[in-house]
């Protein structure tokens, strides 16, 4: 072979040489380079997956403890609301906490003894005495009692969303949840002062908030408290915007009792053609006597007219009862 030929050949052999290094070494960095990107490509969505599913089990761990917490306050509530049918309850109820069942039976037997001698002394059948004793013992002091109650249940609903504006400004403004409830139970209404009193000195004893809204409720056993004992009892367990909740609960109340007073006043028409309906039976029975007594007097001495007095006294009653129910409406 020729030298020039040969150097020829060598040249072309070393450069193809260097360039297969080259090339060698540079598809090397680029594959580690696209390597590299594809890791961190699959990588990115893998790490934000993992987040979303974090925060997806968070919020489900957040929304069980939630149901579980309700599903507890609401069993709990279901014993306290067969607590507050007994007769010392409906004394607490209605505010009478220094009154106990026994005094309240001998006032009641008293009223009836009192009714029954009163019925003899005027003249009049045994059976209407009996009539009497039953009425003025057992109905007359529990009628007397749920007005008392329904009464204080009332003013409570009334003034309770006031109450609650009054934790919702305590509470943004740094205070604890405790010295919000004292300021209620110093500066609000009755008997909404009087329950917030007890509330207060319970915890000051040692109660916790929870078992000291269940007696609450035991004494005020009304759906406005019922909702308030659940935020406080959800928050406490989850956590959460408690100013904003009750904020919340406070505007609920306000168009509950905007609902009831409108359907108060829709259904006055019905009340006053009860009471109307009612009034007359006996107001023309009083005419009558005054015009002629004589064409009462039968009705009035005889047992035949005792009777008929007897069942229509029943049947008015009765009258009564279902006219209230139907123009009644519970919210």
């Amino acid at each position: 072979m020729p030298p020039e030929l040969a150097l020829y050949v060598a040249a072309g052999c070393a450069f193809i040489a260097v360039a297969g290094v080259g090339f060698a070494f540079v598809g090397s960095g680029e594959e580690k380079n696209r390597k590299m990107r594809l890791e961190g490509a699959v990588g990115g969505p893998l790490q934000a997956g993992r987040r979303r599913v974090s925060a997806v089990d968070s919020a489900n761990q957040k929304r069980r403890q939630i149901q579980e917490g309700l599903k507890e306050l609401e069993e709990r509530q279901k014993a306290e609301r067969k607590k507050s049918l007994t007769l010392r309850a409906r004394l607490d109820q209605a505010g009478l906490l220094k009154t106990g069942p026994m005094q309240f039976w001998i006032v009641s037997a008293i009223l009836g003894v009192v009714a029954a001698f009163a019925v003899l002394l005027a003249g009049l059948n045994p059976l209407i005495s009996i009539a009497a004793a039953i009425i003025a013992g057992l109905g007359l002091p529990r009628w007397v009692l749920g007005m008392m109650r329904n009464s204080r249940q009332k003013k409570f609903t009334e003034n309770f969303a006031d109450a609650l504006d009054i934790i919702v400004r305590g509470v943004k403004s740094g205070l604890p949840l405790n010295e919000t409830l004292k300021i209620i139970a110093q500066e609000g209404e009755a008997p909404v002062k009087q329950e917030f009193q007890l509330l207060v000195e319970g915890l000051a004893v040692g109660v916790d908030v929870e078992e000291g809204m269940r007696r609450m409720y035991r004494r005020m056993p009304l759906s406005e408290l019922s909702f308030f004992t659940t935020v406080l009892a959800i928050q406490q367990k989850a956590g959460g915007n408690l100013a904003e909740a009750l904020n919340n609960l406070s505007t609920v109340l306000r168009a509950r009792k905007m609902m009831r007073e409108k359907v108060g006043a829709l259904s006055s028409e019905a009340k006053a053609s009860a009471w109307i309906i009612g009034s007359l039976p006996p107001g023309v029975g009083v005419m009558v006597s005054i015009m002629s007594p004589d064409y009462m007097t039968p009705l009035l001495t005889t047992p035949t007219g005792h009777f008929l007095l007897l069942g229509g006294g029943v049947w008015m009653l009765t009258g009564i009862l279902v006219m209230r129910g139907m123009i009644n409406f519970k919210m």
